[in-house]
């Protein structure tokens, strides 16, 4: 005789969560592309730019950090792991992004290349938390 079970469906984030990781990706890439112009043209006013978006990501990212947090506490064995790696990748984003906003501070062509190589790093963080984030708990793994 065959079993039939109900499907399970993924837990999505909560609609304020997601609202929150969906700003350090593009903020971050914006740093990135504004990190490129700079040194492409050597005006200044993309590291501007580049300053304002990083701090930007690091306001929304800390929110998201912050319910990432929230979320590895309460959350069951079964998702434990996945949320776990979300919220370590999301920590390491917000460390090397608020490194490299220090690094922004500097003047004028002092923040090449560590700047860039930063908002790199930073960008690529953002990207593989928000596909984390968004991949939720997976059908047939217990919420």
């Amino acid at each position: 005789m065959a079993v039939i079970s109900a499907p399970r469906y993924l837990r999505p984030l909560h609609p304020l969560h997601a609202i929150l990781l969906a700003f350090p990706l593009p903020l971050f890439l914006g740093a990135l592309l504004s990190d490129l112009a700079y040194r492409a043209s050597f005006h200044i006013q993309w590291a501007n730019f580049a300053a304002w978006l990083i701090a930007g990501g690091l306001v929304f990212g800390g929110f998201a950090l912050l319910w990432a947090l929230v979320d590895l506490i309460r959350s069951g064995p079964a998702r434990r792991r996945h949320a776990a790696i979300y919220f370590v990748v999301l920590l390491v984003m917000w460390g090397l992004g608020f490194v490299n906003a220090l690094v922004h501070a500097k003047d004028a062509w002092a923040i090449m290349p560590e700047g860039l190589y930063l908002s790199a790093v930073v960008a690529v963080l953002a990207l593989a938390a928000s596909w984390l984030g968004y991949a939720g708990v997976r059908a047939g793994e217990a919420a």
